[in-house]
């Protein structure tokens, strides 16, 4: 296993520095900067600013000043407010985590559940009522989702407040983070079960006399759970850096919306900072998605 996290840490490196470029000139490549603006500023002070920012200079010689910087530990300063990225990102993450984990925890747990007691009472009451909701909650956009939760509940019912940074109410994102990814647990859950109920190891349990609910958790359910768990690793890592239309919405200060904006600001150094951070996340998060597997299910071989 030791020489197969090796392979794929140095394959993440390679990945990682393959988004960087792709990022960095795609993102200069657009027409526009960092400093115009709606009014016209002063020429010498465009030229001051960006040789200040290295922008005075050929792109290959910034994208080599910047991952130089950045092989250092130096992520840069936001271009537009001066200030070390390193720290606004990592405290825009924790929003996002709070937010996102919530979000993560719940659509699993609940997905799973549903698509378990959808796939044993197949073409029943229950699986239907599932499969109509989970249906409903994959078709609908996050953002009509958290459209309609904002108007319902916080200003036509005003059961919740709208978000605030002084007494934060994490509910209504948190469902909205969470209804897809839930919706699409529970159909994946349901599908990979109703395959392993078939199998010959469990038809094989069931004629030895093994109980019910050892069949359903300690054959079938672990080994539907490989499918879930495929999806489950990138989702959560996309998910924990914070939905940036439903931060929008819920005006919350997550990394999500800081990314919108920083692509709004033609902010570039915020824009490389976030997509690394993001990209190392989901690398991380594939990692340990391939090595859960080994323990889900010993069969697996990882080399």
């Amino acid at each position: 296993m030791a020489k197969y996290i090796a392979k794929r840490i140095l394959l993440a490196i390679v990945s990682i520095w393959i988004i960087t470029m792709i990022t960095f000139f795609a993102m200069n490549a657009i027409p526009g900067g960092p400093f115009n603006k709606e009014k016209a500023t002063d020429p010498k002070v465009i030229q001051e600013l960006e040789a200040r920012y290295n922008l005075d200079k050929p792109l290959g010689t910034q994208y080599v000043l910047y991952m130089n910087n950045l092989l250092h530990g130096d992520w840069g300063v936001s271009l537009k407010t001066g200030r070390p990225i390193w720290q606004d990102m990592t405290a825009k993450f924790s929003v996002s985590a709070k937010l996102g984990g919530r979000a993560a925890i719940i659509a699993i747990i609940i997905g799973i559940i549903l698509g378990a007691i959808a796939a044993l009472t197949r073409n029943k009451l229950p699986d239907r009522l599932i499969i109509f909701f989970t249906t409903l909650g994959t078709a609908m956009p996050s953002f009509v989702l958290a459209t309609l939760l904002l108007l319902v509940f916080c200003l036509k019912l005003g059961w919740f407040q709208v978000y605030s940074a002084s007494d934060p109410n994490y509910t209504l994102p948190v469902i909205a983070l969470a209804v897809y990814p839930m919706a699409y647990i529970t159909r994946l859950t349901k599908t990979s079960m109703l395959d392993a109920l078939n199998q010959d190891y469990v038809r094989t349990a069931r004629a030895k006399g093994v109980s019910k609910i050892k069949v359903i958790f300690l054959h079938a359910l672990r080994n539907a759970l490989i499918p879930v768990i495929t999806y489950v690793g990138p989702m959560v890592a996309y998910i924990l850096t914070g939905s940036m239309v439903v931060e929008n919405i819920f005006t919350i200060g997550g990394l999500g919306s800081t990314f919108v904006t920083s692509i709004t600001n033609r902010d570039y150094t915020t824009i490389m900072a976030v997509t690394i951070f993001l990209a190392i996340l989901m690398v991380v998060a594939n990692l340990l998605t391939d090595i859960v597997y080994k323990f889900v299910d010993p069969r697996i071989k990882l080399d």
